[in-house]
């Protein structure tokens, strides 16, 4: 097994007055050739965005671009015609494919919306976009990692154009669970929502990042009440022709 480690005090930090972001791997005016990415998982923002603010109109081609809000309420416009609200509790995908415009605004005037920006690398290039988005409600489980994403349209939550799964799980104190990999050759990114944690040994705090790989399976354990985001994905990137 390999592994990395990424302390939330590591991460790179942008504050713009109406966003606040920090940046587990490089993006925008933080570079850190050591932390381009996560086999195919490319970014993952921890963003707090200012009442009634947001990300105007802009483009994206060929990403995967997933959003997890985790307070307030982000309202989204597409040039696919979309416009919804996204809240504690959804999931939102985007496949940008062939190219599409999008803004993400707080639909809030008095209070800060939080939520995770995560961009993976498709195994396809220049799809048809596509927008889509879930309640996880129906599906969450107490103390066990749950299925919020996968590369398939019939299991349960999004799906993207990439052999990737994505877990939540909401643990009680002691609680324990094994992650057992989806994909030969795939890693698993995990990230400390809220919370104490422990992986195959390894202490882990509040928005702290663990990678691991060249594994099968790997052992959890919440010290304390906690949330917690895997993702798992190739660690190869795709070659694929533009």
């Amino acid at each position: 097994m390999k592994t990395v480690l990424h302390k939330s005090n590591t991460r790179g930090h942008a504050n713009h007055g109406w966003l606040n972001s920090h940046h587990t791997f490089s993006f925008a005016g933080y570079h850190d050739p050591n932390r381009m990415h996560f086999g195919v998982l490319r970014v993952l923002n921890d963003d707090q965005v200012a009442p009634g603010q947001g990300f105007g109109t802009h483009p994206h081609d060929n990403m995967e671009i997933i959003s997890i809000p985790l307070e307030g309420d982000l309202e989204h416009k597409d040039s696919m015609g979309n416009t919804t609200v996204i809240k504690e509790g959804d999931v939102q995908v985007m496949s940008a494919g062939t190219g599409i415009y999008h803004s993400e605004y707080n639909k809030n005037s008095d209070k800060e919306v939080k939520f995770l920006q995560i961009w993976v690398f498709p195994k396809e290039r220049n799809v048809e976009p596509r927008y889509d988005q879930i309640s996880i409600r129906e599906i969450e489980k107490a103390n066990t990692f749950y299925q919020v994403l996968s590369p398939n349209a019939d299991d349960d939550g999004v799906w993207v154009h990439q052999d990737a799964w994505f877990h939540l799980g909401k643990f009680d104190a002691e609680a324990t669970d094994t992650y057992t990999l989806k994909k030969e050759g795939n890693g698993v990114y995990a990230f400390i929502l809220d919370g104490e944690v422990e992986i195959n040994g390894q202490k882990l705090e509040k928005r702290d990042g663990f990678g691991l790989w060249e594994t099968d399976s790997f052992d959890f354990k919440s010290l304390t009440n906690s949330r917690v985001l895997l993702m798992e994905v190739p660690m190869a990137l795709p070659r694929i022709g533009g």
